[in-house]
């Protein structure tokens, strides 16, 4: 069994690889134990979220894919998934300053959904007054390889900051504001379960259709500079909170990394 990677083993190339290129391939982020649980645990709770009858801003099922948002605080195992020690520690390690939970998402492709997940930068969409060194953790909750829906990306887009919101049905939108990365090399990257790709909010990326018979299931956990503010701009995880802009982001409702239960 290969070894787990944990932020003391994590190794300099891997960190340079990521502030390089804007990702990197961590094998083995969880262990083989809680991918089943934790693969039981987010299918069970996606799939009685869309059977539901009650309307909830947070779920959004689409072709492209079944989304859920910011749901951490609802089931303890998706929290001890979310606050996973492993898993942050070496996005700190990666980002190489303090960070805090932005928001976790599910993203479950159906079986034969025919949709990918086109090209976009994330942190566009963020009520983010500064967090020049956000990061998400997608990790993988069963095998994915390439026709099952895994990302790509665009090594170096993270140094693309000022560009905006881009939409993940639109396939040409990111090469329309930006048209030199159409000609910018795509690195796919599939993945086994427990493995995790990290990227930078800002590099771009996009995920296959899932043509398998099975549905494909990643748990998401954004990251955040522990500095950063709220601009202010909408967005579901902060709407309900009433903030005022300019306030920063803490609390219980996005905890640091150092906070975090330990191992």
């Amino acid at each position: 069994m290969a070894k787990q990677t944990t932020p003391d083993n994590l190794s300099a190339e891997q960190i340079a690889h990521y502030r390089e290129h804007g990702f990197v391939h961590i094998p083995n982020i969880i262990n083989p134990e809680e991918v089943v649980e934790f693969y039981d645990v987010i299918y069970d709770f996606a799939e009685a979220k869309r059977k539901s009858e009650e309307e909830h801003a947070s779920v959004r099922d689409s072709e492209v894919f079944t989304q859920i948002v910011n749901f951490w605080h609802e089931d303890e195992g998706i929290k001890r998934l979310t606050l996973h020690p492993n898993v942050g520690g070496v996005a700190e390690k990666l980002a190489g300053v303090p960070l805090r939970i932005w928001h976790d998402h599910m993203l479950i492709k159906q079986p034969h959904n025919n949709a990918p997940t086109t090209y976009h930068q994330d942190q566009p969409f963020w009520p983010h007054g500064e967090s020049p060194n956000s990061i998400s953790a997608w990790i993988a909750l069963c095998d994915v390889p390439v026709e099952k829906g895994c990302m790509t990306f665009i090594p170096g887009s993270h140094r693309y900051t000022d560009l905006a919101p881009q939409s993940t049905r639109d396939g040409d939108k990111l090469f329309d504001l930006c048209p030199e990365l159409t000609w910018e090399k795509r690195v796919t990257v599939p993945l086994k379960a427990g493995d995790c790709t990290f990227h930078h909010s800002r590099c771009a990326h996009m995920a296959t259709p899932n043509d398998t018979d099975d549905p494909r299931v990643a748990h998401i956990i954004i990251y955040m500079d522990q500095t950063t503010t709220f601009s202010g701009k909408k967005h579901i995880v902060t709407d309900p909170l009433a903030l005022e802009a300019g306030v920063l982001l803490d609390g219980d409702m996005f905890p640091a990394v150092n906070d975090f239960p330990k191992l």
